[in-house]
């Protein structure tokens, strides 16, 4: 999460340590010492999570990290579960829940980083209602520069369910774009369309020459477009 914040980021947890005892230098045999206590020496390893995009490319994809694609079961309980991989993918050092960083009044768009004018803004709103109206599903945006994020706080705010797309803007892992996909969503949309909007608007290169502002409004501008195609196996194949 991150955030929250869908599918689309992005701190290296520690897995189990060993103990292990030095072990002696060749030189001992030819140059014997006193013995010594002793002392073991603890090696800790690290393992690096999931990139965001991957651990936030399905909704329901990621329930403990073992649910299958497309699965229906336990909607609610996805939904929750995979939140919480949501917006961890950007409180990955500490959890961060910070629900003062919310709006007083309900918005479908958050920045509490500063990268949107309030223009912006209200142009992004207006076409999140307009796309909710026509098609059902829920956008949700959230722009945000770890560690100042309102993290698990937004899933009550927005009221997050299984037509419910968040995307977190947040340039910290570099890839400003990532996606948590709601389950009904997925049915509709390939896994690979988020990964390609993300790819095109999201990368570095992308968002340093055209800024953060831009990057936002090309995938909402792009997700948009995606809803409101026709189901079918070319369904989304190309972002614009």
């Amino acid at each position: 999460m991150a955030i929250a914040l869908l599918p689309t980021v992005r701190l290296l947890p520690l897995t189990s340590c060993r103990t292990t005892a030095p072990t002696s230098s060749p030189l001992s045999v030819r140059r014997p010492r006193p013995r010594a206590l002793s002392i073991p020496r603890v090696h800790c390893c690290a393992s690096r999570t999931p990139h965001p995009l991957d651990a936030a490319a399905s909704w329901a994809g990621k329930l403990a990290g073992a649910v299958p694609w497309k699965a229906a079961a336990s909607g609610v309980l996805a939904v929750a579960v995979s939140f919480t991989c949501l917006v961890g993918f950007a409180n990955a050092r500490t959890g961060v829940n910070k629900p003062e960083l919310l709006p007083k009044e309900f918005t479908t768009v958050i920045d509490v980083a500063g990268f949107l004018s309030s223009g912006q803004e209200n142009r992004l709103r207006q076409v999140i209602e307009d796309l909710e109206k026509d098609t059902g599903f829920k956008l949700r945006v959230l722009a945000q520069n770890y560690p100042d994020t309102p993290g698990l706080a937004i899933k009550d705010f927005w009221q997050v369910d299984e037509r419910t797309i968040v995307f977190v803007a947040d340039p910290t892992f570099g890839n400003i774009i990532n996606f948590n996909i709601g389950p009904l969503v997925d049915l509709d949309v390939p896994r690979s369309f988020w990964s390609q909007v993300s790819g095109k608007y999201g990368n570095m290169f992308y968002w340093k020459e055209k800024g953060e502002d831009a990057s936002i409004e090309a995938a909402v501008t792009a997700i948009s477009r995606c809803l409101r195609n026709p189901t079918g196996t070319n369904n989304c194949s190309e972002v614009l």
